[in-house]
């Protein structure tokens, strides 16, 4: 037998065994045409027709849509390096509306989105977490034995949220040692205070140590307040802390800044779907303040960045720390008919210069990171040397 021979006597056995795959699969052309939609339909509605009546298993409608839309979000932020769009299912959006409305409580923590799930960036004097040994650093990577791995800061933080007096179990991975473990916390109304503040000495020197703890509604007015009434206590200069500072709303970020800038833009925003607007401060801003410190980590984000970039562009305060956590971009929650709503990132804010730090960050003036917290805080140290240094130099 001749090589030629044996390739033919090869090739024909594989002929006949794809012509029996093909008569097999013809064979259920037929029945399975008949169940498929009208041709007028989407491809995705199509698809979704097909499976629910043909899958080896039972799969419900809700399911699949809402498989369907979370997988379109994926896709496009993916594709689009967007660590920030997330959808809602109608059972988690209602989670989030309860957790916003002011109904719900929690365990006194400010978080960072990580892909693990959340960092804690702060921990409030007498809150339910520091009871229970959570600290800043440490990461909450389950809640009642769901991973939070993939799911959006807002719907995660909505899990942990629920009425006084409940509790809720929390996987927590140890931000220094890695360790894991599982701990009950009982969730109560905390009382977390926007503005913070006191008088520092340096030798000599009185400073004033503000830390602003979010930009919720009116923080531009208890800072302001706060700033004064420290600045009436003898203060020749200020460090304002927005370490840990995940952001807030707009308005109050341009409101804050109002507080030293005197004129120009503090951000401007653009999207694909919305005009482009400047917002330049608005009012008249403090006089006699000194020099001023910034202190910025990892965590200071979005508003915090709008005003840590606009007083450092303008030559208005040194920023000390490390590099923010660079968002660069906001979103928005839009409510769908069918119910659940996108969290879609919507436009991208440019700072008072003009420039993006999605990706990047505010790169502080000096970089000095915490050690050991037991050793005392160096970043605040390092922003009270600075001021001091300044006013020495006048």
């Amino acid at each position: 037998m001749s090589r030629g021979d044996g390739r033919r006597r090869g090739f024909a056995p594989g002929l006949l065994a794809g012509a029996a795959i093909a008569v097999a699969l013809l064979a259920f052309v037929g029945p399975l045409r008949d169940l498929l939609p009208e041709r007028d339909l989407s491809r995705a509605a199509e698809a979704q027709r097909v499976i629910e009546e043909s899958y080896f298993r039972p799969t419900g409608s809700e399911e699949l849509e809402n498989a369907s839309i979370e997988g379109m979000v994926q896709r496009i932020s993916k594709a689009n390096d967007d660590r920030f769009s997330h959808y809602f299912d109608p059972a988690a959006y209602k989670r989030f509306l309860a957790a916003s409305s002011g109904e719900f409580s929690g365990i006194g923590v400010t978080v960072a989105e990580t892909p693990r799930g959340l960092r804690v960036a702060q921990v409030f004097p007498g809150a339910p977490a520091r009871e229970a040994r959570i600290g800043p650093g440490d990461l909450i990577v389950g809640v009642d034995g769901e991973s939070l791995a993939g799911v959006s800061a807002d719907a995660a933080a909505a899990r942990i949220k629920g009425p006084a007096g409940t509790t809720v179990e929390l996987t927590v991975v140890d931000g220094r040692g890695g360790e894991r473990r599982r701990v009950e916390v009982e969730r109560a109304k905390v009382e977390i205070p926007a503005v913070t503040g006191r008088i520092e000495r340096r030798g000599a020197r009185r400073i004033a140590y503000v830390r602003l703890a979010g930009f919720t509604k009116g923080a531009h007015g208890e800072l302001r307040d706060e700033i004064e009434k420290l600045d009436g206590r003898g203060a020749d200069g200020l460090v304002l802390d927005l370490r840990g500072n995940g952001g807030g709303l707009v308005d109050e970020a341009v409101l804050v800044q109002s507080i030293f800038q005197e004129e120009g833009p503090v951000l401007t925003i653009d999207g694909r779907a919305r005009d482009e607007r400047t917002f330049e401060v608005t009012g008249d801003p403090l006089e006699g303040i000194g020099p001023i410190a910034v202190l910025v980590d990892g965590d200071t984000a979005s508003a915090s960045e709008i005003v840590t970039a606009a007083l450092k562009e303008n030559g208005l305060a040194t920023v000390i720390g490390t590099r923010t956590y660079g968002k660069g971009v906001f979103q928005e929650v839009i409510p769908l008919e069918a119910g659940g709503a996108l969290d879609l990132t919507v436009g991208e804010y440019l700072t008072a210069d003009g420039s993006s730090i999605l990706g990047k960050g505010v790169v502080p003036d000096i970089r000095i990171e915490d050690g050991d917290p037991s050793g005392g805080d160096e970043v605040l140290d390092a922003g009270l040397r600075r001021v001091a240094s300044e006013l020495r130099a006048r």
